[in-house]
Formats: C-alpha cells, structure tokens, sequence
C-alpha cells in the first residue's frame, strides 16, 4: 500500500533582478531547487560523486549568482559567503561545474522556461486512516489464519508421506510373497 504522492506547483513570482535581501533569498532558493531537480543534475547526484561537497559548491554558486544579479561587489559576496573572490569569480563565470549548472538554471528561469515543483505525500484523512488501520488488523488475522492452516498442512503432508512410505514397504513385502508362490 503506498501513499498518493502530488506534485504541487510553486507560484511564487521569482525575481531574476533582486533588490532586497528577501528577493536575494528566494532567487538563491529556486536557483538551488531548479539546479538540483534537474534530470542530470540528478543522474549526477545519483552517481554519488563526492555529494556533500558538490552540493556545498552548487549552494555557494547559486547564493554568489543571486548576490552578484542583485548588484553586490564580487568582494561583498565573497565575504558573507566565507569563499575567496577568485571562487566567487569562478562560480559567476560558469568556471565550475556548479557555477555552470546554476548559470544555466538562472538562464532556464529568466526565459521562463523554469518550473518548480515538488513531490509531496498527501496525509491521510482520520476516516481513511481508521479504514487503514481496520485494514492492517483484517490482514493480520488473516495472516495468522494462513500461517496456521500451512502448519496443518505440513502435517497432514507429513502423514501422508509416512502412509506412502507404510504402503511402499506392504507393496516390497506382497511382491516377495508373490515371488515365493510363484517359485513353489
């Protein structure tokens, strides 16, 4: 039994010009969620190259990119990141492969072509959970039910086999019976 799972779409208008520090937020969280949804970014996520540091960079990148579109100097940025202004330069180049992807991300979002959406499990409403639970015990008992008629069985399989075993043992004893009769 699996959970539904929808897909919902996020409305929220992203700025690809910010002017305060909120809009920076948001540029930065869409650029990080769009670069990393993205089939081959997950292929390469999936891969498992070095992924705490890959994804540290990718979140460096797209901060960098959402500061530097907002008008901050490559030297503020690079402060408030904690990174040197030549990572900085490198990432808003496209120099590295996290400062590339994240550049292509914000290209995807400023054509309009970027759409966020993110799977979510839909929790299940009290009546449904209460069937669900009805459900579950039902199963159990008819679990416990199968389990106890398979050990029956096995014994009466077990009877069976001795039967057979009594039988082939009369049948080995009436052949020799019949081969004395037979020879006298």
């Amino acid at each position: 039994m699996s959970l539904p799972v929808k897909e919902i779409s996020i409305s929220i208008e992203i700025p690809v010009a910010p002017i305060s520090r909120r809009e920076i937020k948001q540029l930065e969280t869409a650029l990080i969620l769009g670069t990393v949804f993205r089939p081959d970014v997950v292929q390469t996520i999936l891969s498992g190259e070095e992924l705490t540091t890959w994804l540290d960079s990718l979140a460096v990148a797209a901060a960098a990119l959402a500061m530097d579109k907002a008008g901050y100097p490559i030297s503020r940025i690079a402060e408030e990141l904690g990174r040197t202004e030549a990572t900085i330069r490198k990432h808003l180049k496209g120099e590295t492969k996290a400062g590339k992807l994240v550049r292509e991300t914000y290209e995807m979002l400023a054509r309009g072509e970027l759409k966020l959406s993110i799977p979510v499990v839909e929790s299940a409403k009290p009546e449904e959970f209460s069937r669900l639970s009805k459900e579950v015990e039902d199963l159990k008992k008819e679990n416990a039910m199968l389990k106890s008629k398979l050990e029956e069985l096995k014994e009466d399989l077990k009877s069976i086999g001795s039967m057979v075993e009594k039988i082939i043992e009369n049948s080995t004893q009436i052949r020799k019976i019949v081969e004395k009769i037979e020879k006298s």
